[in-house]
């Protein structure tokens, strides 16, 4: 490894015992994150899968001191995507998101708790109007150091599950009421790079970051 990215790991991975340096801001990798979802049907017969397109997240992220870490993330409603065009513009009715009063789905962190070997990211999730507390339980999928941009890289994954109705989304199906589950698989995969250990190094060589 030569010496301007033995520089930029130490730069990343210096911080231990020194809780003066702030942590990292990161931003999402939209091309290589999913914000997923599962909804099971009559019961756990089957399973409609769907994602979100379009979203955004401000992450501070701190590598050695999880807990310093905060995140706010926004999702664009009308980007659902479960693969047929006619139920995805019936979900962006007011039926279930109701896209045109609530064009966006937000979470912003309170805290993050380290227990054990388990990571939980406390905050609010705001869906149709409605906010409330929710626990995120999740693992950081790993780290690094993109040599080719030379920025800093980290991958996170969560799984919980959200009830629907406790936002709002109350639709029954007319016919068969048990048709659509109210429990909704949440999973995501998430990638953020950041660009500041770039600009630091950067910074010290006299360059332009």
């Amino acid at each position: 490894m030569n010496t301007f990215f033995a520089s930029l790991l130490l730069l990343a991975f210096s911080f231990q015992g020194s809780s003066s340096i702030e942590p990292l801001p990161v931003r999402m990798d939209v091309n290589h994150s999913n914000v997923g979802f599962a909804v099971p049907i009559l019961g756990g017969l089957s399973e409609v899968h769907g994602k979100f397109t379009k979203f955004d997240m401000d992450l501070n992220f701190d590598p050695n001191d999880i807990s310093r870490s905060n995140v706010k993330v926004t999702i664009d409603a009308s980007s659902i995507d479960t693969g047929i065009d006619q139920r995805d513009e019936h979900l962006r009715t007011a039926d279930f998101f109701d896209v045109e009063g609530h064009p966006t789905l937000s979470f912003a962190s309170d805290r993050v708790e380290k227990r054990g070997d388990r990571n939980l990211l406390h905050g609010k999730l705001t869906m149709r109007g409605v906010t409330k507390n929710i626990v995120i339980p999740f693992e950081v999928t790993g780290t690094k150091i993109d040599e080719e941009k030379g920025t800093f890289v980290v991958g996170f994954k969560a799984i919980m599950t959200l009830n629907r109705r406790d936002f709002g989304v109350n639709y029954t199906h007319q016919s068969v009421p048990g048709f659509i589950g109210d429990d909704v698989r949440v999973e995501l995969d998430l990638i953020s790079r950041s660009t500041k250990i770039k600009h630091a190094e950067a910074g010290r060589n006299g360059k332009d970051g």
